[in-house]
Formats: structure tokens, sequence, C-alpha cells
């Protein structure tokens, strides 16, 4: 998989385009909306743990916002 854009990291960042969907077999799946329709991200055993891998998820896009053209200058001589 390559790595995602600027404009794909953004709609990651959005809550409205994820969603929770339960399987045959209990598990509760993660699913992002993409250009075609949803795409399973993961799978957890609880709701909860669900919700906590769709806000990491979001936290860790965010981040990936802020570097994605190049690391942020501190301090230069």
């Amino acid at each position: 998989m390559e790595k995602p854009t600027s404009v794909e990291c953004e709609h990651f960042t959005i809550k409205e385009n994820w969603r929770i969907t339960q399987l045959q077999n209990g598990y509760y799946q993660t699913e992002i909306r993409g250009e075609e329709g949803w795409n399973a991200v993961t799978r957890r055993t609880t709701i909860s743990g669900a919700e906590e891998a769709i806000d990491g998820s979001i936290e860790h896009y965010k981040k990936r916002l802020e570097f994605i053209d190049g690391p942020t200058v501190i301090k230069t001589f």
C-alpha cells in the first residue's frame, strides 16, 4: 500500500467518514469511506475497542498531516 496523500490524510481525520459494522463472527470492524465504498481497516472484539481504534487512527493521521511536508525546523545556526 502506498503512503496516503495529504488529501487522503485529511479525509481520514474526519470522524464522519468512519463507521463500525458487526461481522457474523461477532467482531466489530472499523471502516473508512472511500471513493468506491467502505474499506475495512481493523477488527476488534468490542464496540468500545473499535471506537478507540477509530480515534487512534484519526490522531495518527492528524500527526501525519503536521509532518507531511517534512520535519518542523526547531532551530537553525
